[in-house]
This record gives structure tokens, C-alpha cells and sequence, in this order.
């Protein structure tokens, strides 16, 4: 997922933990007015090189023994190294989500966000926004659903003149149930062919295209910045924002000198870092009591 969401451009070849790539970002293009007979100025856009540390490395190390690899019928080291594939990824996702925590602009966070308005109620640490499956008759105030909860964090990129095409938003699992739950399952509403009851697709919702994950942050985390228990953050935001950037650098079987065995290890190295505050967003909620 975070290569969706992150600007991935880079130049230079990553090796080892320690290296440095450097990041090529959007330069910004001067508007001038034109004036009949006169002369145009010209300039030169160059982007700007954020230099990213890879500083931050995931390894994994396993060994089997010659008496299971002779007794197994199954290839125990080509499955080990597939789920440890899928492992870091794991890993790698909930380092990263939970480190860009309390990093977007602070117009775009918070219960005063929004640029223009001030008065976006994104929720935060101690008073979240209590998200429900169905606003209540007369409504809760404080109350929203997940489908409003999403236009308010469109809203304050909107006040910020975020690109609208590249926009991406991160819900976690029982809020894209919520959705489903609601009129969206209707595929009129969606413009999609089929509703996303049957096939599980989101698609896209005010311009977002929506990511599903089980390793957004959940409270309690300690701080600054923290959350409180039961709290969850959504992230919402456009891929120049953030920067991000990973590899396999080492992969390789040995002999153990202590066993008999074989040993498989991996090294993945990887670095992140939010360029652009502006262009993230979130939102400090909580999720429905079950009935």
C-alpha cells in the first residue's frame, strides 16, 4: 500500500542500511499576468532534491535442520521465506503508518482544521470523532459516519489547493464495512457496474481513491504524539506528500557452524519522510459500539 500513496521517485541505488537516495519532487509553476505587446518572462522549473535517509531495516533469519529436510515431503524454506515476505510487509507498513502520526500540516489535523475555514472537526487526542453506522433521529451532536468523516478530510485539502487526481484516503477494516453498510452499496450511487457488496471494491469516494488496512494506529499509543485507548487515525492525502523507499538488499543461504542446517536470511532496508504537510491529512476517530 505505501508505495500508493507515497511519491517513489528516486534516484540512486539502495544497498545498505545508511544510504541516501534523493527524491525528486513537483516544482511549483509561476502564474503571470499577460499583458497585450508585452514580454513574457521565462523560467527555468527545477525540482527540488529531498535527500531521504534509508535508516530503518526489517531482517529475518530461520534454519532448517537436515533431519526435517530430509523427513518433510513439503518445501519447508520456499514456504518460510513467502510468509516472511508477507511478514514484513506487514511489518514495514505499521512502522511507517504509525511514524507519519501527527505529521500532516496543521490545518489539516485537529478540531479547528481547515485552511479557509478553521472550523473542521477532525478530531484529536482525548476527543475523537465518534464515527456511527446511521446518524440517529433527532441527531448526536459530535456524531458523523465515515462517508462524512471523509468529505471533511477532503475538504480541508480542498482549502489547501491539493491536486484532486492522486488523492488517496486510508480507512481501517470496520469503517469500510460501515460504507458498505451504507447507500453506496447501491451501484447507481457509485457509477460503478457492480455493487461493492459483491465484489468488495471500493473504488473511489470525493475524489479518493480508498485503501483498506488493519495497521493504521490504534490507541494507546504513547506519545507525543499519542492516542488514547480506542482511538484510530485516518490518513488521507495525495502521494506527493509523502516519500518512501525500500529494498530487499540482502537475501542468502548458509551453513550453520553450530547445527546441522541451513540457514536463510533477509535484510530489508527502507526509509520515509513527509515532504509536504499540506498534502496530509487525518482524522482522530472511534469506532461504532457494537450493537
Amino acid at each position: 500500500m505505501l508505495a500508493a500513496i507515497s511519491n517513489t521517485d528516486y534516484e540512486g541505488e539502495i544497498r545498505n542500511q545508511g544510504d541516501r537516495v534523493h527524491i525528486r519532487t513537483k516544482p511549483t509553476i509561476t502564474i503571470r499576468n499577460y499583458l497585450v505587446g508585452g514580454d513574457i518572462s521565462l523560467e527555468r522549473p527545477a525540482s527540488n532534491i529531498v535527500d531521504l535517509l534509508i535508516d530503518q531495516g526489517k531482517y529475518f533469519a530461520e534454519i532448517l535442520d537436515d533431519v526435517m529436510e530430509i523427513q518433510s515431503d513439503i518445501n519447508l524454506m520456499g514456504i518460510w521465506s513467502d510468509d516472511a515476505a508477507q511478514q514484513m510487509k506487514i511489518q514495514i507498513d505499521s512502522a511507517v503508518l504509525l511514524g507519519i502520526l501527527g505529521q500532516a500540516d496543521a490545518r489539516n489535523m485537529g478540531s479547528t482544521a481547515g485552511a479557509i475555514s478553521g472550523n473542521v472537526n477532525l478530531g484529536v487526542t482525548g476527543t475523537p470523532i465518534p464515527i456511527v453506522a446511521n446518524i440517529a433521529t433527532p441527531p448526536v451532536a459530535g456524531q458523523i459516519t465515515v462517508l462524512q468523516a471523509i468529505l471533511r478530510l477532503g475538504l480541508v485539502l480542498d482549502e489547501l489547493n491539493i491536486p484532486e487526481q492522486g488523492r488517496w484516503v486510508v480507512i481501517p477494516a470496520w469503517a469500510a464495512a460501515l460504507i458498505k453498510e451504507s447507500e453506496l452499496r447501491q451501484a447507481y450511487l457509485t457509477g460503478d457496474q457492480v455493487s461493492p457488496l459483491r465484489n468488495g471494491r471500493l473504488g473511489m469516494i470525493d475524489r479518493f481513491t480508498l485503501y483498506v488496512s488493519n495497521l493504521l494506529p490504534k490507541g494507546p499509543v504513547t506519545g507525543p504524539p499519542a492516542l488514547a485507548a480506542g482511538e484510530w487515525v485516518i490518513y488521507a492525502g495525495h502521494a506527493h506528500g509523502l516519500t518512501f523507499a525500500s529494498q530487499l538488499s540482502k537475501v542468502e543461504t548458509m551453513r550453520s557452524e553450530r547445527t546441522f542446517g541451513t540457514i536463510l536470511r533477509g535484510l530489508q532496508v527502507y526509509g520515509y519522510k513527509v515532504i509536504d504537510g499540506t498534502a496530509i491529512a487525518q482524522a482522530v476517530v472511534t469506532e461504532p459500539t457494537p450493537p
